[in-house]
């Protein structure tokens, strides 16, 4: 599952920078005009970067492979399947609200998905207390779908405090889990 998931990640981010079309100029000029498309792609590539790294550190935690651990994973990987789509659309379109507010909701699906991968994963250490109390305090997500909610509203007030949103959810993502890191130290 987690080579499978590499792969697909790969792809994503692949997909992405194949958005790029070389500019018709020949000037910094021409490179300028592509500044929202280039911003799209760096907040898309560190998404997709966070949710690899962190999408790593969870499945070392899985015991054992089911279907619905499969599953759930698929659904984490159709959500951020759809980043390269919306990344183009909303940087196509410099951040217009419809293509900003349609980013956060993937977003906000695949972060609810990659909570139920979580929540499963964390079901397979049932009698393992030490595990299921260090990974009970979930403060970054359970914050992260609630900030994705407020970018997805703000979007149609300002794109500016949609991406502050988005930053900040980046921000607080962006060092791996430290309480797996802990327990796979054990």
């Amino acid at each position: 599952m987690e080579a499978f998931s590499d792969g697909v990640l790969a792809i994503i981010i692949t997909i992405m920078v194949l958005e790029f079309k070389v500019p018709e100029g020949h000037d910094w000029h021409a490179l300028i005009e592509l500044g929202p498309k280039v911003i799209s792609y760096i907040f898309s590539f560190v998404y997709v970067g966070i949710y690899w790294n962190n999408h790593h550190h969870l499945l070392h935690m899985v015991r054992t492979m089911s279907g619905r651990l499969m599953w759930l994973n698929l659904l984490l990987l159709f959500w951020l399947s759809l980043v390269p789509f919306t990344t183009a659309w909303m940087g196509e379109n410099h951040f217009a609200a419809t293509p900003t507010a349609l980013y956060g909701i993937v977003l906000l699906l695949a972060a609810l998905a990659y909570w139920l991968l979580q929540r499963a994963i964390i079901n397979q250490h049932s009698s393992d207390s030490s595990f299921v109390l260090a990974m009970g305090k979930n403060c970054k997500g359970k914050l992260s779908p609630l900030l994705y909610l407020i970018a997805v509203l703000t979007a149609y007030v300002s794109p500016w405090i949609s991406g502050f949103f988005f930053v900040l959810v980046a921000v607080i993502w962006f060092l791996p889990d430290k309480r797996i890191e802990y327990i796979l130290r054990d």
